[in-house]
């Protein structure tokens, strides 16, 4: 019974530590309503930083199908041959290397019933804590004016073990819904 109580804050805590940051911009003079179609602005995907490591095929066909099934849902339709479309369409992934500081306080105590020290020695212990962060942004430009006309990115940190074709494919797929559900703007 123990068990259980102590796993779900855990897994609470695993959780929120695995959320993803949305932001979106948009030009609020555009009128949404009226874009229908969408092909891709070649390269469709951009990598940076362009790293062999981060850039697949693989990868650029699971966000290129992950945008496509989102716009569709949103009822924008691939422009048919030759048909000039209302937006077009480029993504970008992005990975950052980040750092953060993390300080513990260990021992020593001060106050208490009586006053004045109690404890053993205090000290900090400072650490430099590296990792990764991966971004897919998608940007929308008008087909006429090829001007940005609405943004969406979706950042996380990426796990330290690499994930299996299945947990990628997954975590594009959620992480492309997330960005593209905000479109469009209300």
């Amino acid at each position: 019974m123990l068990s259980r109580i102590l796993l779900a804050p855990l897994l609470l805590l695993l959780a929120a530590c695995q959320s993803i940051h949305v932001e979106r911009d948009f030009d609020a003079t555009r009128d949404f309503a009226a874009y229908r179609s969408w092909s891709w602005q070649e390269p469709a995907l951009q990598y940076q930083p362009d790293d062999p490591r981060i850039k697949s095929d693989l990868t650029e066909q699971r966000i290129r199908d992950a945008v496509a099934q989102e716009l569709d849902q949103r009822g924008l339709r691939p422009a048919q041959g030759g048909m000039a479309a209302d937006l077009k369409v480029q993504a970008w992934l992005i990975v950052d290397e980040r750092q953060d500081q993390v300080s513990t306080n260990y021992g020593g105590y001060w106050g208490g019933y009586w006053g004045g020290y109690w404890g053993g020695p205090a000290f900090n212990e400072t650490r430099t804590v590296e990792y990764k962060v991966a971004t897919i942004q998608v940007d929308l430009f008008d087909g006429k004016d090829g001007k940005l006309v609405w943004r969406g990115s979706a950042e996380q940190i990426m796990r330290q073990s690499p994930p299996s074709p299945s947990e990628r494919e997954a975590a594009i797929r959620q992480t492309v819904a997330k960005v593209i559900a905000q479109y469009p703007p209300r």
